[in-house]
């Protein structure tokens, strides 16, 4: 006898029922729903449980009839439809309980619909996709539009000794409800099993449904074979970009065939029966990695994302946008009229933006941004170990208003707050001009970035006319934090990075959209990035469309700059010619102190020193051989006086003269303002006697009398002489001897020393104890510090100690000269016994305590045997000793000094003359004359006992050169 139940073949499952143990709680389906989703709930009375729906084959056999002891009533279980396989098969789903809900598959009993299409397996080259049956599309779509989302209740005939179960299937609550296996009959899309006997109500019933059909020609009894229902099914596209161009954006009925996770499906283009790959645009949601066995591992919150989409599309008639495609997958977006499901999975944390697909978002990306901003700042599943890259910034610190005060680079800034403190910014997510590929630098030659590197002029250039001395928005996006020097990278210092707006203009798009910068790529999982990212993608997109500035295919801008800072032989030709072009266009490159600045000339293309004429500024600090000078009071104040106003600004310059070093003298005018008058008149400078014969002099004489009568800064402590004649007397100038107490700390070969002020030590001792427990609680990161020459750092000493330092050269990383400007003497150490100075222990808070001096009135031997006894003996009786030092003269290198033992007062220099280790050096100064006959007294006594250098008698002879002795 055959089988009463339904035969149709199953069709391959879309996806497989999923365990829900250990799952992330699932998203409540209410509110943002696409489809209202009600609760299994068992009915009262009944012998069903949650867990035999979820579990088939440990349900009893009562429950499926199957028992020995005679037919049992079937029991009544409920779900909710999730798929229509086929014209007699569905597939349902429970409530999601701490998960997606458990599935199983019902064949309706009795009945017989067509087999639905079905592609060639892969694995079988010689096997052939498989068309549609007549009517079996029309019977899938049938129970598809009454079923999709619907709660059903069903009872279990049958149950194949495989696990497939076939029964009956009713829309509603309970039994009472329509009865599916009639509905279809009754329409013609099914058929009551040949061979069935009519021996019950629901065969009975069935076999009138289908009298009926027949009699009225409905569906498969109607005339014709039914061809018309076989759909022609395309699986692939032969041109994907022709394909979704021609739809030109326009909304595409489908059906969603599949969910392969929460943003890729498969879905059914009507009318033409397009069966294709859908990718969401602009976003990515968890997935399921495919493993080596062929098991698939699912992501963190990859099933539940799969489950929000499938409960809301699946097998749901939607529209769908053709946005751009990638290989046979299409981009786009799907519509349905309850939402769309794109912003619904970035808003309940199932998924995030992809960079590289979000541009094609027919919605707009901000929309999308909007929607992951939401679910990040609640920390929603995927997003639940969140932290906001500005999270520990307050507020204000967050957006703020400055003024621009100074381009640093094509994407840095320098900003004055509103405190009047300074802070550098750069612009987020951009990258400057830089050289690529092989460097065809002249290798002899220094590279000047601005105006070597191409576009990189062009970019500060764009900048500085838009931004300096303006008022700016500031949005800090990120802080990069500071990172060590590798191989090929430098280090850099921590980076607050930000979106930089002046009038509603978005400064780094303005650049990158000229092709002045490039957008940097990020990582996917990188959330440190500007929050208009998108926009500076699609600026650069029209950048290289239009080929603009950097990605343009013309030769390249070239500036050929001179500059002739210092260099006298050029600044005598150009001095001429700008002296006879009055004033001169100009833009200040660099502020070295109040009255000096760098200036570059647009029309002449050169850079030159230019020097205030008329006035007398405070100096500010210098770092001279072995110390550093301090710079004068008000020499910071002046300096940055003249930063604000002129820095990077366009002014002009009338030429009047040029120093011996090569610097050109001269006045500069700011928007009229001339820059010598206003330094007076702020009391920043004073005026210089020079200024007599200038048309400014008037002015200059006024600006100061007006300061004076402030008596601020520089006039702080002015007061007027009266008015007296005075005799001038001319008094001879004596010898003085004012002794004080210093500590020997090195002597160098060619007898000078280094002394320790015997005052100050207690503060060196406070300073260098500060810095270790400071050094040793921040310990720098070997190898992070990139030295330069003239740089104070801090380096660590043989005993394993640290201390300040000055890089004096730099032969390689594993060679580096240093000073240590404290105790005198110099070594030769690797960049990874380096590290920065910090701040708190810089030579402003303390200045190097070392000073370098010279023994006055002796004159060292340049025999090296003769010198070097001469610096053995002083090494012996004064390094690391206290001595009383008197300054005596001054030279270009040093002071020349006389010094006495602290003990016996007994005067170092003139020992050595009398041990005949050195030469008297004769001065006329008649100050010095006493202590000379003194010296020159010691060196005959030295001479008649042949002591050293005379042992062999007076060499200072004729043949004295031949020796290597002078006098």
């Amino acid at each position: 006898m055959q089988s009463r139940y339904c035969s149709c073949e199953r069709p391959e499952r879309p996806s497989r029922p999923l365990p829900a143990a250990g799952r992330q709680p699932a998203p409540r389906l209410g509110g943002l729903s696409l489809t209202p989703t009600p609760t299994l709930t068992p009915p009262a009375g009944r012998a069903a449980s949650f867990a035999a729906f979820a579990s088939p084959h440990m349900a009893s056999s009562a429950q499926s009839g199957g028992s020995s002891g005679g037919p049992a009533v079937p029991t009544v279980q409920r779900g909710i439809v999730k798929m229509v396989l086929s014209g007699c098969a569905i597939i349902v789903r429970g409530q999601p309980r701490g998960g997606p809900p458990p599935e199983r598959q019902i064949n309706l009993s009795n009945i017989r619909a067509g087999n639905l299409a079905r592609r060639a397996a892969a694995t079988q080259p010689d096997a052939k996709d498989t068309p549609d049956e007549p009517w079996a599309f029309p019977a899938r779509e049938f129970l598809r539009k009454k079923l999709i989302g619907k709660e059903v209740c069903f009872t279990i005939e049958n149950r194949t000794p495989q696990g497939r179960e076939y029964g009956m299937i009713y829309l509603g609550k309970d039994t009472n409800g329509e009865n599916i296996a009639e509905s279809l009959v009754a329409e013609g899309l099914a058929t009551r099993r040949e061979g069935m006997r009519a021996n019950n109500p629901e065969q009975n019933r069935l076999s009138e449904c289908e009298e009926q059909a027949k009699a009225a020609k409905k569906g498969m009894w109607s005339e014709g074979n039914g061809s018309h229902t076989i759909r022609d099914l395309k699986y692939t596209i032969e041109n994907p970009r022709h394909f979704v161009d021609s739809h030109h954006q326009k909304p595409v009925n489908a059906i969603i065939e599949h969910v392969r996770d929460g943003s890729v499906v498969r879905a059914l283009l009507l009318p033409d029966y397009y069966l294709v790959t859908v990718m969401l645009s602009g976003i990515k949601c968890p997935t399921f990695r495919r493993e080596a066995d062929g098991s698939e591992t699912p992501e963190p919150f990859a099933a539940e994302a799969k489950f929000f989409t499938e409960s809301r599309l699946l097998q749901r008639d939607v529209q769908i946008i053709l946005e751009s495609c990638h290989n046979q997958n299409i981009l786009g977006t799907i519509l349905h009229p309850n939402g769309n499901i794109t912003e619904l999975l970035l808003k309940e944390g199932f998924a995030r933006c992809v960079d590289w697909s979000i541009a094609v978002y027919t919605r707009g990306a901000e929309k999308l941004r909007a929607a992951e901003r939401f679910a990040k700042e609640r920390r929603l599943r995927i997003w639940r170990d969140y932290v906001a890259p500005t999270a520990n910034l307050d507020q204000k610190d967050k957006q703020f208003v400055a003024k621009v005060m100074q381009v640093l680079n094509a994407d840095a800034i320098v900003v004055k707050l509103n405190s009047g403190d300074y802070k550098t910014i750069h612009l987020s997510s951009i990258r400057p001009p830089r050289l690529e590929g092989e460097n065809t630098q002249d290798k002899n030659k220094k590279l000047r970035p601005l105006y070597d590197i191409p576009y990189m002029f062009e970019a500060r250039e764009f900048l500085r006319k838009k931004l300096i001395g303006k008022k700016v928005n500031v949005t800090v996006d990120y802080i990069r934090p500071a990172s060590p020097a590798t191989e090929t990278v430098p280090a850099f210092s921590e980076r607050t990075c930000a979106t930089v707006t002046i009038g509603g203009i978005n400064i780094a798009e303005a650049l990158v959209s000229k092709g002045l910068a490039t957008v940097i790529r990020y990582r996917q999982d990188d959330d440190q990035r500007s929050s208009h990212y998108d926009e500076l993608l699609a600026a650069e997109a029209r950048a290289i469309k239009n080929g603009k500035g950097l990605h343009s295919k013309k030769e390249v801008p070239i500036h050929r700059v001179a500059d002739i800072s210092g260099d006298t032989q050029k600044a005598k030709q150009f001095l001429p010619f700008l002296q006879r072009a009055g004033r001169s266009e100009a833009v200040v490159e660099y502020v070295f102190s109040g009255s000096r600045l760098k200036l570059y000339l647009p029309k002449e293309t050169c850079l030159i020193t230019f020097l205030l004429a008329g006035i007398e500024c405070p100096r500010g600090a210098r770092n001279l051989p072995g110390l550093v000078q301090e710079g004068e009071p008000f020499s910071e104040e002046a300096m940055l006086f003249t930063k604000e106003l002129v820095l990077q600004r366009e002014v002009e310059v009338e030429v009047e003269s040029m120093d011996k070093a090569g610097n050109f003298i001269g006045w500069l005018h700011i928007d009229g303002a001339n820059l010598s008058v206003l330094l007076v008149e702020h009391a920043l400078s004073k005026v210089h006697f020079t200024a007599e014969r200038s048309s400014y002099y008037k002015s200059l004489l006024s600006a100061e009398e007006a300061a004076k009568q402030k008596k601020e800064k520089v006039w702080a402590h002015y007061e007027e002489q009266p008015v007296e004649e005075v005799m001038p007397v001319l008094e001879e100038k004596e010898r003085s001897a004012s002794y004080k107490p210093v500590f020997v700390t090195e002597i160098t070969d060619d007898l000078h020393f280094y002394v320790q002020d015997v005052e100050t030590g207690t503060q060196l001792e406070k300073l260098m104890e500060n810095m270790r427990n400071d050094i040793t609680s921040h310990p720098p990161v070997e190898g992070s510090y990139a030295p330069r020459r003239g740089e104070f750092c801090i380096a660590k000493f043989v005993d394993g100690e640290w201390y300040r330092a000055r890089v004096e050269k730099v032969e390689s990383p594993a060679k580096v000269h240093v000073f240590y400007i404290d105790y005198g003497n110099r070594e030769i150490l690797p960049s990874t016994r380096l590290g920065t100075l910090p701040p708190a222990f810089s030579t402003r808070v303390l200045p190097a305590q070392a000073t370098e001096y010279a023994f006055a009135f002796i004159q060292v031997p340049q025999d090296d045997d003769a010198r070097t006894d001469a610096v053995d003996s002083v090494v012996r009786d004064i390094q690391n000793t206290q001595c009383l030092l008197n300054v005596e003269h001054l030279s270009a290198s040093c002071p020349h000094v006389t010094l006495q033992f602290a003990d016996s007062k007994g005067d170092v220099g003139l020992g050595l003359v009398k041990e005949g280790l050195v030469m008297v050096e004769v001065r006329k100064e008649k100050q010095f004359q006493k202590v000379i006959t003194e010296y020159l007294n010691a060196q005959e006594s030295a001479k008649s006992a042949r002591l050293n250098l005379w042992r062999y008698g007076d060499f200072r002879a004729d043949d004295a050169d031949e020796f290597g002795y002078s006098r």
